[in-house]
């Protein structure tokens, strides 16, 4: 069976990201026996790596590479914001390199990485962690099935066999 929208994909990869100098640095990886395991073309994944899997079945493998532009996007310096240190007084100061979940006006979540400290402001970087990244992935389907009608009206994949509780 291969693979289409409204499937339940599970998928094993080794993810690098390519830096300027051609060298790799390893991200992520998952294994057969804990494969990812997501609902195919709800939006859930990024669309180029939808479009480099699309039409295979499970045991076949693929590599591809996507760029920052097509993955999540490119680093952008006005997303550089300072918080008010005033804001932490209850649960203190962040340091450097700490995540901090935040959420927008419109009751949007978000994570922002602690950059710098100074007396006045926690200076904060509300890029995606792999913005600007070129992505280099090795994946293989582990599985590949037609979602359940409780998967399709949740919006996500119950985990390989469906019977996954979420």
């Amino acid at each position: 069976m291969t693979i289409e929208n409204n499937h339940v994909v599970a998928v094993s990869y080794i993810l690098h990201t390519i830096e300027a100098d051609g060298s790799k640095i390893l991200v992520e990886e998952t294994t057969a026996e804990n494969p990812l395991t997501f609902l195919y073309g709800v939006g859930m994944m990024i669309p180029k790596f939808e479009q480099n899997i699309l039409g295979l079945k499970a045991g076949d493998k693929a590599a591809f590479v996507i760029q920052p532009e097509e993955a999540y996007g490119e680093q952008d310096p006005n997303s550089i914001t300072q918080l008010p240190i005033d804001m932490f007084k209850e649960s203190g100061v962040p340091p450097i390199g700490a995540i901090l979940p935040l959420s927008d006006g419109q009751g949007n979540n978000f994570q922002a990485f602690v950059v710098e400290v100074t007396p006045e402001a926690v200076i904060a970087d509300l890029n995606h962690p792999m913005a600007g990244k070129v992505l280099d992935f090795q994946v293989e389907i582990v599985n590949t099935r037609p979602a359940t009608e409780e998967e399709l009206s949740h919006g996500h994949a119950h985990g390989i066999d469906g019977t996954d509780a979420h």
